[in-house]
């Protein structure tokens, strides 16, 4: 289970790095060569014994231009240790292996990213013997994916964007066509992607609407957290809890979505007892685009 924005951003690149490597191309515009093949190397840079020095996540990706070394950095604030840090990985990986190393830092801050941009120069004034200049992706740059179409063209992209813009206002616009995206993605890929955006959304209220909008799908009943919830609902013992959680969390997916619920359906919603039925209009719920449409197709 990953825990922390931190975690999440740096480690989802772990999972596809082909994905990973299509987002830099789309999001910074520079020619990454196309990858053959990825491995995922040891982190830790450790030369001597009492210094520790570990990137977050490195990659090996081999290209027909020859082979490079991503090495992927997440950063929650301004840390000017790490300007040095930063200069001594690329140093030591390039004298370790002789292939290209390419720092690429990931951020949820606007501010962190403006900092992290800058280059890190050592040397003589306009003579420096070594010039680092990372590539940095972070709200200021990478889209919000708010249409469905979009986010099922590229899933990784979408699923990037919700957790680069995971702290700001921003994140719940991206949920909804994300979670249709995940409707027409293999199961095992989905709960992975589930989770990892689940980590990096620090908003409460973001959160929360991603675990309603995750609870209509199937297949995210197998996810670990999806079933903590079920859990804690059986655990209330009562079938009439569960049914007036449902009912409530199917008016909260409208309302959220800003789609006006008219007194008449929020009564049908919270007078029905019927968990498999409440449970038809919550998946209705993330699609509607009206509160009635979620008996369109019901009778009576």
């Amino acid at each position: 289970m990953v825990g922390s924005p931190h975690e999440g951003l740096h480690r989802f690149s772990q999972k596809d790095p082909a994905g990973f490597t299509r987002t830099l191309q789309h999001v910074l515009h520079i020619p990454i060569p196309e990858p053959r093949d990825f491995a995922v190397l040891n982190a830790d840079l450790t030369e001597i014994e009492p210094i520790e020095r570990r990137v977050d996540t490195l990659l090996r990706a081999e290209t027909d231009e020859g082979v490079y070394l991503l090495v992927v950095e997440a950063q929650g604030a301004r840390d000017d240790d790490k300007r040095s840090s930063w200069a001594y990985y690329l140093s030591y990986l390039y004298a370790k292996y002789r292939w290209e190393p390419v720092l690429i830092v990931l951020t949820q801050s606007r501010a962190t990213a403006r900092w992290a941009a800058r280059p890190i120069r050592l040397g003589l004034p306009g003579w420096h013997s070594l010039t680092v200049r990372p590539l940095v992706l972070s709200p200021e740059n990478v889209p919000l994916i708010t249409s469905e179409e979009e986010a099922r063209r590229d899933v990784f992209l979408a699923a990037f964007s919700a957790m680069t813009h995971g702290k700001g206002p921003g994140a719940a616009a991206i949920l909804r066509p994300l979670a249709a995206a995940l409707e027409t993605t293999d199961s095992d890929s989905a709960v992975m992607i589930a989770q990892f955006v689940e980590s990096c959304l620090v908003d409460a209220q973001a959160k929360q609407i991603w675990k309603e909008l995750m609870m209509p799908i199937n297949y995210f009943f197998r996810h670990e957290v999806a079933e903590q919830v079920r859990e804690e609902g059986r655990e209330e013992g009562r079938e009439e809890g569960r049914t007036e959680d449902r009912a409530a969390m199917t008016l909260r997916i409208l309302e959220w979505r800003g789609i006006t619920v008219p007194d008449f359906v929020r009564y049908r919603v919270e007078a029905c007892s019927d968990l498999d039925q409440l449970e038809i209009w919550a998946q209705r719920a993330v699609h509607a685009s009206r509160a009635e449409d979620l008996f369109a197709d019901d009778r009576g």
